[in-house]
């Protein structure tokens, strides 16, 4: 039985804190700390209040920027390992909490920083920008670097245990292992058919979603980055149980950990759906400076564009009882088997309105959350036990994707699947 630090209180970190008491057989006691305790306390009596879970929880105010409050937390609660569902700018202070407190750490979502413009992050993002070819304010490189330090300390740092990265990264690994002898592309498509009756509405943290989705594009092919204009590239792809949607090409870090963890790997290409109105809402934004990071002074006092249009913004956690439709995730593959090509696609299809029944979570945070829970235990339970900072790509699948089927992700697999050119 394992104690697990939950620090975040978002709508993802709802559904992984629901799931975690699910398990129960593996997280006998659970601290929800989050700046907002009210919320973790709020999320901690309906748990009980159901009553049908043994898992024991308690919360705590932390404020996840600061180290020495995430080490006063870690040390006092004694956690087996710190679950990350926080903002993905404070990845590295959980980290270095995690390496001080001797313990075990997961997250969702890479590094990036708040601040783009902080010099000495920007001295070290335009050395990547020249070496690398991206331009993205996300990478693993950051993270990566703590990689000796947590092997010394005899330490895991699970990278990535959301859908996209996550789920995709095992879905690429049981690929591998059951269907491919090589494996020669990987297309990453990510299809929201959801419908939440706003005009304009981000399904997951504003800040983090825009920033992601204004940026330029990339791709990894024959061994290089190729960088694009931000929705250049577009396609339409007919998904099951959603329809005919429009897509387009975006950075994503996955296309980084795939290409350095899978070997003879090609090309490598992330695609999202989005819809005519959204990309004009977002267009309209960005060309006013809605988008911008920089702080601005407005009225004597000092605000950050981007963090005044969040305030503006429907909260994601609040859109499950108004979202309606479904969610395809998966990844379609092209390789070698037995030496004859071989294309297989691996999916899953989530409803909106079946996630809202059972936690009260709109889908894209349950895609995410539930990932987040089963990384958790198999870090926690010994069945993954690599040391290092890894990626879920590196790690035996076949686990990962049982437990997707045990807690409410089930995957299909077509072995005849429509391409994308």
């Amino acid at each position: 039985m394992s104690k697990v630090l939950v620090i975040g209180c978002g709508g993802v970190a709802s559904v992984a804190i629901q799931k975690i008491c699910q398990n129960d057989k593996v997280f006998d006691e659970m601290c929800i700390a989050s700046r907002t305790v009210s919320k973790c306390d709020a999320l901690k009596e309906k748990i009980e209040k159901q009553g049908v879970s043994s898992t024991k929880i308690t919360t705590a105010k932390v404020d996840a920027d600061k180290v020495s409050e995430l080490t006063e937390l870690i040390k006092s609660y004694k956690p087996d390992v710190v679950l990350n569902v926080a903002l993905p700018y404070q990845d590295l202070t959980i980290m270095d909490a995690c390496l001080e407190c001797g313990v075990n750490y997961v997250d969702t979502a890479n590094y990036e920083p708040e601040d783009i413009e902080e010099p000495v992050w920007r001295a070290a993002y335009e050395k990547r920008c020249r070496e690398k070819g991206f331009t993205a304010y996300f990478d693993y490189s950051y993270q990566w670097a703590y990689d000796e330090r947590f092997k010394a300390a005899g330490l895991t740092a699970l990278l990535g245990t959301g859908f996209d990265p996550g789920v995709t990264s095992v879905f690429t690994a049981y690929a591998l292992k059951h269907y491919f002898d090589e494996i020669h592309t990987i297309d990453i498509l990510d299809c929201n058919g959801g419908d939440h009756g706003y005009p304009f509405a981000t399904n997951f943290n504003p800040e983090i979603n825009l920033r992601e989705v204004s940026a330029n594009g990339s791709y990894w092919e024959n061994g290089h980055w190729v960088e694009t204009k931000p929705m250049e590239i577009k396609r339409e792809y007919n998904f099951e149980g959603v329809g005919m949607k429009d897509m387009y090409l975006l950075h994503h870090e996955e296309i980084e950990s795939l290409a350095k963890n899978i070997p003879g790997v090609k090309r490598i290409r992330f695609f999202m759906t989005f819809g005519q109105s959204y990309l004009t809402h977002m267009k309209c934004l960005e060309n006013v400076g809605m988008l911008s990071t920089t702080p601005i002074m407005y009225e004597g006092r000092e605000i950050v564009p981007i963090q005044f249009l969040k305030a503006l913004l429907p909260d994601p956690a609040s859109l499950g009882p108004r979202t309606k439709g479904k969610t395809n995730i998966g990844c379609i593959f092209t390789g070698i088997k037995d030496g004859k090509e071989k294309t297989v696609y691996i999916y899953n299809i989530c409803d909106h309105e079946e996630c809202y029944k059972e936690l009260g979570s709109q889908a894209i945070s349950y895609t995410t959350g539930v990932p987040a829970m089963i990384g958790t235990a198999l870090v926690a339970s010994g069945v993954w036990n690599k040391k290092g900072c890894v990626n879920l790509e590196e790690l035996d699948p076949d686990p990962y994707m049982d437990m997707l089927n045990r807690f409410g992700l089930p995957w299909k697999v077509d072995e005849n699947p429509v391409t994308v050119d």
